[in-house]
């Protein structure tokens, strides 16, 4: 797709999946209830599609309240959420996923994506959660399943598992200096959809002079230039704020279109794992 085609409704095909997902996404780590349910309520009206919560996250529910309070219909709002820790078996497990689509759609609700937060927890732990959520896809109360912060060996090891293989999406830590370039060439081999998230690297990089440089050249912020290479990359970022300001700036990013010169330097960025603010994935 020629990246001068993107706009806010573009989304990108999951593998073995009727569903699309939204290509930019709204992240809401660290954002507290009250504030959770407005930001949310402020990316809807901006025009994000795609919610990205987490158990960790403990906002499952203000997520829940601002899709109910939009006024949009359940069908018109992407919402991904993730599972943490395994229980002690595959039905509690399944009852950790339910309690969370519970707080997001409601009873008879479901989640269009479900991710294994991390692989931390070894491996009898990501075995319990991938089959708790192949039950939860089968029960239809999950749309589609994938994975965080899984490197290549942990894809792998769901063949396995279970029946559902490849996971339609992998998430990872993803900007200009942590860009994590064996594990997206294997997902992207695989056809499983890349999320970046910390896309605007928590602000750290704002007084970076590639980046700056380029953000002179397009008259835009440092966060526009971030979210749009990230879409040029094919790859859906998950930018994340509680300024409305800047939830909708940093959705104003289909006005310009960074060129193979621009993407080259912010390609040259990158510092592999030392340049990770959260978590490099381990491949091996």
């Amino acid at each position: 797709m020629s990246s001068n085609t993107l706009s806010i409704s573009s989304t990108l095909p999951l593998l073995n999946s009727s569903a699309k997902i939204p290509q930019l996404g709204f992240g809401v780590y660290l954002s507290p209830a009250s504030t959770c349910v407005n930001s949310c309520l402020k990316a809807l009206e901006a025009g994000y599609r795609h919610i990205d919560t987490a158990q960790y996250y403990d906002n499952e529910t203000d997520v829940g309240r601002a899709l109910r309070e939009s006024k949009l219909s359940r069908e018109e709002v992407f919402i991904t959420s993730k599972i943490l820790s395994a229980g002690s078996d595959v039905e509690s497990t399944y009852q950790k996923i339910v309690e969370s689509v519970e707080k997001l759609a409601g009873k008879d609700g479901y989640v269009d994506l479900f991710l294994i937060h991390t692989p931390n927890g070894g491996a009898e732990s990501r075995k319990l959660m991938w089959l708790a959520l192949e039950k939860a896809k089968e029960e239809k109360i999950v749309r589609d399943i994938g994975v965080s912060n899984y490197g290549i060996q942990h894809i792998e090891e769901i063949k396995s598992i279970g029946k559902v293989w490849p996971p339609t999406v992998n998430q990872i830590e993803l900007h200009p200096w942590c860009q994590q370039r064996d594990a997206v060439e294997y997902c992207q081999k695989k056809n499983i959809v890349v999320e970046a998230y910390c896309p605007l690297v928590r602000n750290q990089k704002a007084d970076d002079e590639t980046l700056l440089s380029i953000c002179k050249k397009h008259k835009v912020g440092p966060n526009q230039v971030l979210v749009r290479w990230s879409l040029q990359k094919g790859w859906v970022p998950l930018p994340k704020s509680d300024t409305p300001s800047r939830i909708v700036n940093n959705a104003e990013i289909y006005g310009f279109e960074l060129d193979s010169d621009d993407m080259a330097k912010l390609d040259g960025l990158d510092q592999g794992s030392k340049g990770s603010i959260v978590q490099a994935v381990s491949n091996e």
